[in-house]
């Protein structure tokens, strides 16, 4: 006998994000068109051919958690738990022994500790293996943050972390679903975090012509126009809680928004390059959009990483997936105002879709001037936009041919 799958409330956020340590400060910058990409000031970019990024600037970690775990936990570790505080604590949700068995975590990160790395690297060149923290592979693995939140809140469920390039965070929200979902587990703290900001970080990602080298620091990241040149590397947290809807709704919790189903797929195709056609992200779009009773879609937060490649695939695979309705479906990509946050991206563009549901307004693509021809979707150019969304979708593409595509939906009180 098949058991009716179950509904996935959203019941609490938190964010820590280059617009704002906190989910309205962001949501508010978002909607005003401002950019929170600047010069580099983490270190000393001068030497560098990229010298802008998306920094949280303003971060106190001691002002958030207590200053023992913010000594010895890397930056994005850092992030993840102030997220996880704030979704926690917006949810009303109460860790106690008898429901902590039933409540998991997942936290996903593109990248880890590369900043504790970094610093441990010098220590060893500089004075030896012997002087090297005790304290650095806790740090720089990427359960570094998820185990933190387990252990700090007393969660004692599936707690695990997951990698999957720039679709992390919308896969980590995606796999917290999927167990919920099934049965699995009441509830999970789920979401993604990045610090990557860091010498070897932007280098690696300049040598490996992702990034703009537009020296302006507001113009720079300009999804869909025909003058893109780059992504801008960002930095930041996002996280959700996801509960059963039947349990939350028992314990009174305010639904803030429901997660209606969850696409992935694979091109297998290049290491960092979309597949051009499009065909890997429109089966992940079709998949989210099969599972979820193929609603009507009202928006669409886009991948948009401002790449020539990546703007031009996703278009085309939105046009492939809606035909002639793609021209009538909202589309912006709101990297173009908190840069690429890469593991935390998809946790916090999926934060973004449910203050879309909830408040009827889009958030604009920003800088989109000159659009590209082969780029002719409505892409919500410079201005914030009041609509009535009732489903949302969110997209994320990843190196390694990773595509995931969540539907956010507003919760109706039924």
């Amino acid at each position: 006998m098949s058991v009716m799958p179950h509904r996935v409330a959203v019941t609490g956020y938190g964010a820590v994000t280059p617009l704002g340590l906190n989910v309205e400060d962001s949501w508010h910058s978002l909607l005003e068109g401002k950019c929170g990409i600047d010069y580099i000031t983490l270190f000393d970019a001068s030497e560098f051919d990229v010298k802008i990024a998306a920094e949280v600037r303003g971060f106190d970690p001691a002002a958030h958690i207590d200053p023992v775990t913010a000594r010895y936990s890397d930056r994005f570790s850092q992030f993840a738990l102030a997220a996880a505080f704030q979704a926690v604590a917006m949810s009303g949700l109460k860790i106690t022994d008898e429901n902590k068995f039933d409540i998991g975590v997942v936290i996903g990160s593109g990248i880890g500790g590369i900043g504790a790395l970094s610093a441990q690297y010098r220590v060893l060149y500089e004075k030896g293996p012997k002087r090297i923290s005790p304290f650095l592979i806790p740090m720089l693995i990427s359960d570094g943050a998820s185990g933190q939140i387990s252990i700090k809140l007393g969660i004692m469920g599936p707690n695990f972390s997951m990698a999957s390039s720039c679709a992390t965070g919308a896969d980590a929200l995606g796999m917290a679903f999927n167990l919920i979902r099934h049965g699995e587990i009441t509830a999970m703290i789920a979401g993604g975090s990045d610090a990557s900001i860091t010498p070897i970080g932007i280098a690696g990602f300049t040598q490996a012509g992702a990034l703009s080298k537009n020296p302006d620091p507001v113009k720079a990241c300009r999804p869909f126009d025909k003058n893109r040149d780059g992504f801008i590397t960002g930095e930041g947290a996002a996280v959700l809680v996801l509960e059963n809807m039947d349990s939350a709704l028992k314990r009174g919790a305010h639904i803030l928004a429901e997660i209606s189903s969850y696409g992935s797929t694979s091109d297998a195709y290049h290491i960092t390059k979309p597949l051009e056609s499009g065909e890997g992200a429109a089966r992940a779009i079709q998949a989210a959009l099969k599972s979820a009773g193929n609603p009507e879609i009202d928006y669409i937060n886009a991948h948009g990483t401002s790449t020539y490649f990546n703007d031009l695939s996703e278009t085309r695979a939105i046009k492939n997936v809606f035909g002639e309705k793609a021209s009538r479906i909202p589309v912006s990509s709101t990297k173009s105002m908190h840069g690429h946050m890469l593991g935390a991206t998809g946790a916090f563009e999926a934060l973004i879709c449910c203050k879309v549901v909830q408040e009827g307004i889009i958030p604009p693509t920003i800088n989109l001037q000159d659009p590209d021809p082969e780029c002719d979707l409505d892409y919500v150019p410079n201005t914030a936009r009041k609509v009535a969304v009732q489903h949302a979708m969110t997209n994320s593409f990843g190196f390694g041919g990773h595509n995931s595509s969540l539907i956010i939906s507003r919760y109706e009180g039924k």
